[in-house]
């Protein structure tokens, strides 16, 4: 079949619509089958766009009983009832929460859509008090126990995160509306709930103690997103198209497709995930992009860190935590790291297991290099849209062996940084450094250490390898003896290509490089 007249399910989030219009689908049947045999509350925290409301709306279509939706699927042979159940289905993802009265203007619109069904008799109560009234009559009325599927719970909370008075209100809201779901047990057959993260001042986590919180759970890992596996069994015909287009081979156009949107764990078991958006929208364009990273400006995540005065260096390079430390967000502390494990711009990279330590880094070159894209304009002066333009100099001279045009370059870009960014820390004007080269390295092979024992900066062109070595306290002399005595250049002396040193001094006083020499 041509690649044309198979459908991509763009913008389709409601599994009925999915596959009425014969749209392209990932089978994920076996395992929400399992889910749905228990009798447990479950939570599932994913980031955005990562097919949560496309399971939740699974779930729906699933205990309404329409068998006809699953056809051809694996719950097919495994489901042999296919029951009808009341199903309240609650999705906050859809309206932007500014005040109070928005969010409960939404829990009324769905609280007057059940009571229309099942009776509105406290329509003059509280919100929490009108749907603990519509359970207990949806399940009365029907003689079977209530599903309820919350998609994005978190979402006024997310967009209120740095207004702690609003951010109160929403959580008393929310709290109060989420705990009946522990007072109507008698009355439900199933809850999930998804959201980005997991307030734990929230009741549906500090009360519902039988609540199954499958976000690192291995046996879930996989029930969003794509595995490699799924890609190529699925996707064939759109890989080999991309290919085409590309002028790839097809093994080479899954290996960029691994690089870009692959690299997604949320537990320590081996196997990857693919952005199912970003891959979607790669096969309807035939073209590479940062797809995921463009459709969310994640502004708050760059205010708590600024606030908490997290050292950047380590978010990029990847860090050792215990999983307290990023599985659970609690909106009182400092600590960004568990807002941005949690909204998908860090992931799982490694576990020691003797340590009970994971090791967290960007998942993939979409989200590292749109997020190091989008933290240059908080840091230099230069915009969001010019990052590119000037990463691309920057390479380009280098790898034209133009190292002096680089260097004034670099005074340039230090140059134009505002007076009042000019009394930031030293670590300020390191992380400037670290980023223009860190965002080289989407074009040519780039490496910035901090460790002991290695060179500041290396770069990788075609035809030269250059050490970098930057003293903000020392003298151009006493960076390049260090290249020489720390021995930076040994791993590339059998490489073929011209070695070139390049030694840095930093003018504290002007707050911009001082000398520099090459050789």
């Amino acid at each position: 079949m041509n690649t044309l007249e198979r459908k991509l399910p763009i913008g389709i989030q409601t599994f009925e619509k999915m596959r009425t219009e014969g749209c392209l689908y990932v089978d994920k049947t076996a395992i929400i089958y399992q889910i749905a045999a228990t009798k447990v509350p479950y939570f599932l925290s994913r980031p955005r766009r990562f097919g949560k409301s496309l399971l939740i709306s699974t779930f729906e279509a699933y205990f309404q009983g329409r068998k006809d939706l699953f056809e051809g699927l694996a719950i097919e042979k495994l489901e042999t009832k296919w029951e009808q159940y009341p199903v309240l289905h609650l999705d906050l993802n859809a309206k932007k929460y500014e005040t109070v009265a928005d969010l409960v203007a939404m829990l009324n619109q769905y609280l007057e859509k059940w009571e229309a069904i099942y009776g509105d008799e406290k329509k003059d109560r509280s919100p929490e008090e009108r749907f603990s009234y519509v359970i207990e009559q949806a399940c009365l009325k029907t003689g079977k126990g209530v599903v309820v599927l919350v998609d994005e719970y978190d979402k006024p909370l997310l967009q209120a995160l740095l207004d702690e008075n609003l951010l109160d209100e929403y959580r008393r809201i929310l709290k109060a509306f989420y705990g009946v779901l522990k007072s109507s047990d008698r009355y439900l057959r199933f809850i999930f709930l998804t959201g980005v993260t997991k307030f734990a001042q929230v009741s549906v986590f500090s009360d519902l103690n039988q609540l199954n919180d499958i976000s690192m759970k291995i046996p879930y890992a996989n029930i969003c997103g794509i595995t490699k596996k799924e890609l190529v069994s699925t996707f064939t015909p759109e890989l080999e198209r991309l290919a085409e287009v590309q002028e790839m081979s097809f093994e080479d156009t899954v290996d960029k497709m691994t690089a870009m949107y692959d690299g997604y764990h949320f537990t320590y078991s081996e196997e990857g995930l693919f952005n199912p958006f970003s891959i979607l929208n790669v096969f309807d364009g035939l073209m590479f992009d940062n797809y995921w990273f463009q459709t969310g400006t994640p502004t708050y995540l760059v205010d708590l860190l600024k606030q908490s005065d997290y050292d950047l260096r380590l978010l990029i390079d990847g860090l050792e935590v215990g999983s307290s430390g990023f599985a659970e967000y609690r909106a009182e502390t400092k600590n960004p790291l568990p807002m941005i494990y949690q909204s998908g711009y860090l992931t799982i990279k490694n576990f020691d297991k003797s340590l009970n330590l994971y090791t967290l880094g960007f998942p993939n070159d979409e989200v590292k290099y749109g997020f190091l894209k989008f933290l240059i304009p908080y840091y230099t002066p230069i915009s969001s849209d010019e990052t590119d333009f000037n990463a691309v100099k920057f390479v380009r001279e280098l790898q034209s062996g133009d190292v002096h045009s680089f260097m004034e370059r670099m005074k340039s870009f230090f140059a134009d940084i505002p007076y009042e960014l000019n009394t930031k820390t030293e670590r300020h004007y390191q992380v400037i450094f670290y980023l223009v080269f860190k965002l080289m390295g989407q074009y040519v092979d780039a490496e910035v250490r901090s460790a002991k024992g290695r060179a500041d900066a290396v770069v990788k062109t075609k035809d030269r390898i250059y050490v970098f070595e930057f003293k903000l306290e020392g003298t151009v002399d006493e960076a390049l003896k260090q290249i020489d005595e720390k021995g930076y250049l040994l791993p590339y002396r059998t490489d073929g290509r011209e070695l070139v040193k390049v030694g840095v001094s930093f003018n504290a006083e002007e707050r911009n490089i001082g000398e520099y020499k090459v050789i």
